[in-house]
């Protein structure tokens, strides 16, 4: 579980293409303690869930099915890509953005970028099978940054990102055209849910 709380913008210090016999590898350069962390922990990495398969003085590695590169941004990921991390939530640990699992619903398209003040208003796609997932003022992870929904249309949705976020992440650098991957959340889900059987 994670908070959608960034702590590190690693890079894609290499690509290992996958195989007949072996998933695509990646090589993470992080400022991230790896010593403290264990071989088989989960760090988000811009949005997946993804398991580290080892590890070393400000890196680490972790494998990517064709399944998990088809359904999320990481197949375009290329030596130099710039990764929004975030390490498991801890017990105890502060709850600062919303719960985030780390698995993606979609790949989505940003269609447009506006300057307000010190904040950028973004707006992205919203594919219809999610739009009862996303409500305003609720919470998605983009490239796995919890963030406050603030309008929605029957095809698109609005966050603000404030320039402590753009600073921190990799969020500030969008423009009209990029793809970014979404979770929406997961209370919303299971309410949806529970209003279906009831039906």
């Amino acid at each position: 579980m994670f908070t959608g709380i960034v702590t590190d913008v690693g890079r894609v210090a290499t690509v290992r293409p996958g195989t007949d016999t072996a998933d695509t590898g990646f090589r993470i350069e992080t400022a991230f303690d790896m010593a403290a962390a264990e071989l088989g922990a989960s760090i988000a990495c811009s949005g997946p869930c993804l398991t580290v398969v080892d590890k070393g003085d400000g890196w680490f590695d972790v494998e990517a099915s064709q399944e998990t590169l088809d359904c999320t941004t990481l197949g375009a990921w290329r030596e130099g890509t710039a990764i929004n991390l975030e390490r498991a939530l801890a017990a105890g640990q502060e709850l600062g953005g919303h719960m985030v699992t780390g698995h993606v619903d979609a790949v989505i398209d940003v269609l447009s970028r506006v300057e307000e003040g010190g904040s950028i208003r973004f707006a992205f796609s919203l594919p219809a099978d999610l739009a009862g997932f996303v409500a305003s003022k609720g919470s998605v992870a983009l490239d796995g940054v919890s963030l406050t929904v603030n309008g929605v249309g029957a095809d698109r949705f609005d966050v603000n990102i404030i320039g402590h976020t753009q600073d921190e992440t990799t969020l500030g650098g969008l423009n009209p055209g990029d793809k970014v991957n979404l979770e929406v959340d997961l209370i919303a889900r299971y309410v949806l849910r529970m209003l279906e059987t009831r039906s």
